[in-house]
């Protein structure tokens, strides 16, 4: 069984990008399961805590390290990556010595209403976890722009969106089983 955690980065139920990282869940083939990782509970890291056990941070370094890719699905806050993302970035690399990211298949989605597709964030997410030596999938990448307009519900509802995902999908569960 391949373990995914999954990551979304808009604290928000109602985000545009909880809607394509349940689509993208959805596609999951049999003998893959995937998690979320959830992240609106957590403190903001500091180093003045590497000593101590934060539950809501073992939590989450232990389901990181259980999986065997983590998929990252965020918007784009201010043209940077969301505090919550850069925050679990942080916590799973930490203590100094003790990274989940080294070695971890990682990929990165962003969505946006705007024209960009949240690509500032999807840049700066993977640029975050390359020197903690993730293996970041560099291809295919997706920062959907107008995302908005391709959901209806909650759902994507766009068929020509929903095959560019699906697509992703196959290609990253693939992947995440090698």
């Amino acid at each position: 069984m391949t373990q995914i955690a999954l990551i979304v980065g808009s604290l928000s139920k109602q985000s545009i990008n909880r809607a394509v990282a349940e689509h993208i869940a959805a596609q999951a083939p049999a003998g893959v399961a995937v998690e979320e990782v959830q992240i609106g509970d957590l403190p903001l890291y500091t180093q003045d805590l590497d000593a101590e056990s934060v539950p809501a941070y073992d939590r989450v370094r232990a389901q990181l390290k259980a999986a065997d890719a983590v998929l990252i699905v965020s918007p784009e806050h201010n043209r940077a990556m969301p505090a919550a993302v850069k925050n679990i970035i942080d916590i799973a690399s930490r203590p100094f010595g003790q990274s989940v990211w080294a070695g971890k298949k990682a990929a990165v989605v962003t969505a946006s209403p705007g024209g960009y597709g949240g690509i500032n964030s999807g840049l700066q997410i993977r640029q975050s976890l390359q020197p903690l030596g993730a293996d970041v999938l560099i291809a295919p990448e997706v920062f959907l722009s107008r995302a908005n307009a391709a959901l209806e519900n909650g759902k994507v509802a766009d068929e020509r969106t929903a095959q560019f995902l699906n697509q992703f999908a196959a290609t990253f569960y693939a992947w995440a089983a090698q």
